[in-house]
């Protein structure tokens, strides 16, 4: 399938990107080649084949989920200009 400049020039304005008249031919045969390449895997015998969300039957390995560092809150908030009940204060930025 071919894609001609006058589609491409409507595509780039839908797309809101510019697109110099020097390249509009260059833009044009790529899309075509897409476009091409999308006919073939239309054209691919899918009947009776599950649909896969990964090509591989991977399993996400998880760590344990344990606490690796001391709690150093108290620390923190005495570096901080102004704190109370174990919170940050700042100033009020919306009225």
């Amino acid at each position: 399938m071919s894609v001609d400049a006058q589609t491409v020039e409507k595509l780039a304005e839908l797309a809101r990107i510019a697109i110099s008249e020097e390249t509009v031919e260059e833009v044009s045969s790529r899309l075509g080649d897409v476009l091409q390449l999308v006919d073939k895997l239309q054209a691919v015998h899918t009947e009776g084949v599950a649909p896969m969300a990964h090509p591989l039957d991977a399993v996400q390995v998880l760590r344990a989920d344990e606490v690796t560092e001391p709690n150093r809150r108290e620390e923190f908030l005495a570096l901080a200009p102004q704190s109370e009940q174990g919170l940050y204060l700042v100033p009020k930025v919306i009225d």
